[in-house]
């Protein structure tokens, strides 16, 4: 109910929230004067006409206040991808938890710590980047974590700086309340000619969790000839709620290289947008879904062709089994001035049951005349012909569907570059299909 989240604006004012600098605290306002304006999006809206949030505006989601959280490392082991070395920042119901944390060794002119933190050390970087990215105009879920702004992470990657190892920004629940929720507010800055790898990890740690809510939104921006690599991984209980955006600005001749995983959630709204504003620059944006009993699994892209010479490349697939529903809805934007502009989008799904089904829609709007942009989708069932070619080979029917299933998946998770999060998901996706 949105008069729930009126009522915890004003505590939260009051409370925790007033410590933060004048800036933050008026663009908190902004977020819920925007929010109440717009209500939560109906499926008479277009964005969400395959997608009812009706399940999320019925509930009174409130912040977890507990500032304890008795999650161990030994929890968070299955999510962690073993990655010795990392620089990891762990949030426990939406907050940060130093203890489970690890950033050390990082290089000078690297800085990844908690948004509390930032606002002492990196004041200006966080004033002039944060809300000007993301943008709350139409966009709900942004304008009601705008509003909540309180914690997450901060990313600042100098200028000819190369992080070798991948930064791990690791966000769990433990679901000890029901219908909690968490709204983590992230910041990526990769200067010019700077290089990272940002893993965004979200999942349960309690086995019977219950439901709760997490509205996260991720803000980066990428400097001249820099080049950001993100992986966001979506692994929450079936009882949870997750909307997440990832809102991207490009420098010229820099690169985005975006991958999205979805696995958790009753109901998951995963939007990737990123403007191409300088000359020469690239985006590939990819992404797997898996979908099982009623799960609804919803996946938006927006890429925005601003400037000139500037190429994209997108993949989302998907394999929706039970009564799950599955969403796809990828924009490519090809502005006046974008000429040479080189775009394919794809969106491939395969259903494993009669009750599951799809909505995808990609779409291209153009409006340069020297381009070259593709776009296409297929929505198709397990291959009978090469089913019966493995069978007529010794191998049992449900050996080969499996091994069928497994391979339509791979080719999308073999443009993981990171071998531990590539193997890691390819036996999240041997788990899925495998088990009896």
């Amino acid at each position: 109910m949105i008069e729930t989240y009126l009522k915890g604006f004003e505590a939260f004012s009051r409370n925790g929230g007033a410590a933060a600098p004048s800036w933050a605290r008026s663009l908190r306002l902004s977020g819920i004067t925007r929010f109440e304006e717009l209500g939560f999006p109906s499926t008479r809206n277009e964005d969400w006409h395959f997608t009812s949030v009706a399940p999320i505006a019925e509930r009174d989601f409130a912040p977890l206040t507990s500032a304890t959280s008795g999650v161990s490392a030994a929890q968070l082991a299955p999510f962690t991808f073993g990655g010795e070395g990392w620089h990891t920042l762990v949030f426990v119901n939406g907050r940060y938890d130093a203890g489970l944390s690890s950033a050390a060794g990082l290089p000078d002119g690297v800085s990844v710590l908690p948004l509390a933190r930032a606002y002492d050390e990196l004041p200006l970087l966080l004033e002039q980047h944060v809300g000007r990215i993301a943008s709350i105009d139409a966009h709900t879920f942004t304008a009601l974590n705008t509003a909540f702004i309180n914690d997450g992470a901060v990313v600042h990657v100098g200028k000819d700086i190369e992080v070798a190892r991948p930064i791990h920004l690791l966000f769990v629940s433990d679901a000890k309340a029901v219908d909690g929720i968490a709204q983590p507010r992230n910041l990526i800055v990769l200067d010019r000619f700077a290089k990272a790898t940002v893993i965004e990890s979200y999942a349960t740690v309690a086995r019977g969790a219950g439901a709760y809510f997490t509205n996260t939104v991720t803000e980066a921006t990428i400097g001249e000839g820099a080049t950001l690599t993100h992986l966001k991984l979506q692994r929450e209980s079936a009882q949870a709620y997750h909307v997440g955006t990832l809102d991207v600005q490009q420098g010229r001749d820099s690169h985005l290289v975006s991958f999205s995983f979805a696995i958790g959630a009753a109901l998951s709204r995963t939007n990737v947008y990123t403007e191409l504003r300088g000359e020469g620059c690239g985006a590939t944006l990819n992404g797997l879904y898996l979908g099982d009993d009623r799960q609804h699994i919803d996946h938006q892209t927006r890429i925005e062709h601003i400037a000139p010479n500037c190429y994209s490349r997108e993949l989302y697939k998907g394999i929706l089994d039970g009564a799950s529903h599955g969403v796809f809805n990828g924009k490519v934007y090809v502005h006046p001035a974008a000429q040479k502009t080189d775009g394919k989008q794809t969106n491939n799904t395969l259903l494993l049951s009669e009750r599951a089904q799809i909505d995808t829609k990609p779409q291209l709007e153009i409006f340069a005349d020297d381009v070259k942009c593709t776009h296409g989708a297929t929505v198709g069932r397990l291959d009978e012909t090469s089913l019966f070619y493995m069978k007529s080979r010794g191998i049992n029917a449900r050996t080969a569907r499996e091994l069928l299933t497994y391979a339509f998946a791979a080719d999308v998770l073999e443009t993981i570059e990171l071998a531990e999060v590539r193997e890691g998901l390819e036996a999240a996706v041997l788990k899925r299909y495998t088990e009896s």
